[in-house]
């Protein structure tokens, strides 16, 4: 019998567990058991938050990559390839590696029904044991305390930020949304939090020892760099460049503090050749042009701000466009409420069924009328692109579902690798 090929391995686990999510640590551990993957490198880090796991999880990969480790990062969701979720050294796997990860774990899962999530997890943390990964880098997928990841047996935890997502899966406000993310950390380990102003329920998980951003560690400015200290040593050179706004400063310093934290004789000149590796694809990302392209997966209200926040500390010379489209579960009125200040017209892409929403379901939500619909994300950057002028911008955002196929419109064969020393790979 021919083996499965990536694509069908995917399409088969979709199909496996009934719900698309199922929170609860049960069936996972049993496999991760059976695999024996439950502590699958020696320096485990896990990272959750609303918003800014993606910027913090680079910041550990390039750190753990100049320490000299061999380093595995487990991210989702992906912007084009399924590839993009387990990367070792900074490099995505290939096919192969996943196919036969995804292998080990149906052999190894008997009658236990794993959702496409677990079952992706499982198959990273098996490739990372392959790969005799030094240090891995595994980001939470939604919430903390009874996600999948948070079933690995950790050294380090943080929690970037709390907001209002997910909120029928975590809870109705921050306090109990904390309490969910606050589940991450381990008793006797370091616990980060990267939230300034962190709800109750996160600062009681995280213990009296934990590491706050703005009182235990913090940093700041320095002309054309910025520095990180806490009340022991100062990491100064940082350069600014790959971390275009203050929040993904936040979250490398967060990553930074829990770095040290296990590794305490970090050098300032490892963390300033390990930002500058950092390749953000889809957090306030740019391309150059006459008509210049932002692309941000920011999908609720508060990345929507963030963002918002950016646009607005670099102002352009004409007028800004937006193509948004988003999915169903997602407070579409409050993102485009905090980005309507900044943009002069809207074009509202189609996202596929059944979690994406039409253009038109997405207009009803929205406080002010469109400017366009359009069927598709590719329809709708046309549009824009058409409609834009010499010194205009033009801003991608609302999901991962969206910032994905603007990028692939927009030439790209890849993403720029989170780690790489190198430029990204750009088509354009």
């Amino acid at each position: 019998m021919a083996r499965r090929t990536l694509a069908e391995w995917l399409a088969w686990q979709e199909q496996l567990h009934p719900a698309t999510i199922e929170l609860g640590l049960e069936r996972i551990r049993t496999v991760l058991e059976r695999l024996e993957l439950t502590r699958p490198a020696p320096q485990v880090f896990i990272v959750g938050g609303t918003n800014g796991k993606g910027s913090c999880v680079a910041a550990l990969e390039a750190l753990a990559m100049v320490s000299g480790r061999r380093t595995g990062a487990y991210t989702s969701p992906h912007l084009l390839r399924y590839n993009e979720r387990v990367r070792i050294d900074g490099e995505e796997v290939d096919d192969a590696a996943l196919v036969s990860a995804f292998e080990a774990v149906e052999a190894a899962r008997g009658d236990v029904p794993l959702t496409y999530f677990e079952f992706g997890t499982a198959a990273a943390l098996q490739i990372f044991r392959r790969r005799a990964v030094e240090t891995a880098v595994l980001e939470i997928g939604l919430g903390g305390r009874l996600d999948a990841v948070n079933a690995v047996a950790a050294d380090a935890a943080i929690v970037t930020s709390v907001g209002l997502d997910h909120m029928e899966w975590l809870g109705p406000d921050r306090e109990s949304i904390g309490r969910e993310k606050g589940g991450i950390f381990r008793a006797g380990k370091p616990a980060v939090i990267g939230e300034r102003d962190p709800p109750a329920t996160l600062l009681a998980a995280a213990g009296a020892g934990a590491l706050r951003l703005g009182v235990d560690f913090d940093w700041d400015e320095q002309g054309e760099q910025w520095r990180w200290h806490d009340d022991r040593r100062v990491l100064a050179g940082l350069p600014l460049a790959p971390l275009p706004a203050p929040a993904l400063r936040d979250n490398a310093a967060s990553a930074i503090a829990a770095f040290a934290a296990l590794e305490p004789r970090l050098a300032a000149a490892d963390a300033a050749e390990a930002i500058g590796r950092i390749r953000l694809a889809g957090r306030l990302q740019r391309v150059p042009g006459p008509v210049e392209w932002w692309l941000d997966v920011a999908h609720n209200p508060a990345a929507a701000a963030m963002l918002a926040g950016a646009l607005a500390a670099a102002p352009g010379t004409g007028r800004t466009w937006c193509v948004l489209g988003m999915l169903g579960d997602k407070d579409a009125g409050g993102v485009a409420a905090a980005l309507a200040p900044q943009v002069d017209g809207w074009f509202l892409a189609s996202l596929e069924p059944p979690r994406g929403l039409s253009a038109a379901a997405l207009a009803e939500r929205l406080p002010a009328p469109p400017r366009a619909e359009a069927s598709s994300v590719a329809e709708a950057c046309e549009l824009a692109r058409r409609a834009a002028a010499p010194g205009d911008r033009i801003v991608v955002c609302g999901s991962f579902h969206t910032v994905g196929p603007a990028l692939e419109w927009l030439g790209y064969t890849a993403p720029p690798r989170p780690a790489s020393a190198g430029p990204p790979t750009i088509l354009v």
